[in-house]
């Protein structure tokens, strides 16, 4: 099967709107580059189509090359809707290119995670939660979904949230969010037996807020915890806010519109 470059703006730009599309920079005398080819052309072959492989010799085509800025090889650069997705240097193990693509090639049930998405954006976490269980029969692997459901669980039922992160290692990219998620739930699943204190019941409420998902409520009422009574239930109202943050991610307008105000209760 030959993968080589015939019309770059066809085979790649254009083709990778509708799948995408890997592209090996290499050359004839790069040693690494023929160690690399192999493998990823068997990983070609095993994606059936899932995504397509594009090799481009960079002596033939110096002007490719200078374009897409290869500075060394081998180089390969992933194509989604017409732009470069990610990229990697060097000559990679088998098991290291697998999970890489794994990472950043976008999942064959993306629209229906998105459809749940919306579901729960909604607060129609069960309705969600059927979606991803839909989802994750056919790939019981998809993280996306995986992390959604978990989600969805704090709100619905807390107790199932380890089981369905158990997956996620301290190795895995999205550990952090899954640590604040399992966290999340022990909290909830605590939330009868609170123990007395001046910052009970803004922490009482915080937890309450979590059957919603509403984060925003949460973050207000553990920052008045860290305010009043930062040694309560201990410290749990600190790291309560910080596996907030590491569910939404920094740059989430709910963790920005909270984390000054955590940040000085915390250091005040």
């Amino acid at each position: 099967m030959s993968y080589d470059l015939k019309d770059f703006a066809k085979d790649v730009l254009e083709r990778s709107h509708q799948v995408p599309v890997l592209v090996d920079f290499w050359a004839p005398w790069c040693g690494p580059c023929k160690m690399l080819g192999p493998i990823i052309e068997k990983l070609a072959v095993e994606a059936q189509g899932s995504w397509e492989l594009v090799k481009v010799n960079t002596e033939e085509q110096p002007n490719l090359s200078i374009q897409y800025q290869i500075a060394s090889i081998p180089a390969l650069k992933l194509f989604i809707n017409g732009q470069v997705a990610d990229e990697i240097l060097g000559a990679y193990p088998e098991v290291e290119l697998r999970r890489w693509l794994e990472t950043h090639l976008p999942s064959p049930n993306a629209g229906l995670v998105k459809e749940a998405q919306r579901l729960a954006s909604e607060g129609l976490f069960a309705e969600a939660a059927q979606k991803l269980q839909d989802v994750l029969a056919l790939d019981s692997g998809d993280p996306a979904a995986a992390l959604l459901m978990a989600e969805c669980q704090l709100a619905l039922n807390p107790a199932a949230v380890a089981e369905i992160l158990k997956p996620f290692g301290e190795d895995a990219e999205a550990y952090a969010k899954a640590s604040g998620l399992k966290y999340l739930a022990g909290l909830r699943l605590t939330s009868d037996s609170l123990p007395e204190g001046k910052g009970k019941s803004a922490f009482a409420t915080g937890l309450k807020a979590l059957s919603k998902l509403d984060y925003a409520t949460a973050l207000e009422n553990w920052i008045k915890v860290i305010e009043i009574d930062r040694q309560y239930h201990n410290e749990a109202a600190k790291t309560a806010c910080k596996s907030v943050f590491q569910i939404l991610g920094i740059r989430h307008p709910v963790s920005e519109r909270f984390h000054r105000a955590f940040s000085s209760a915390l250091y005040s």
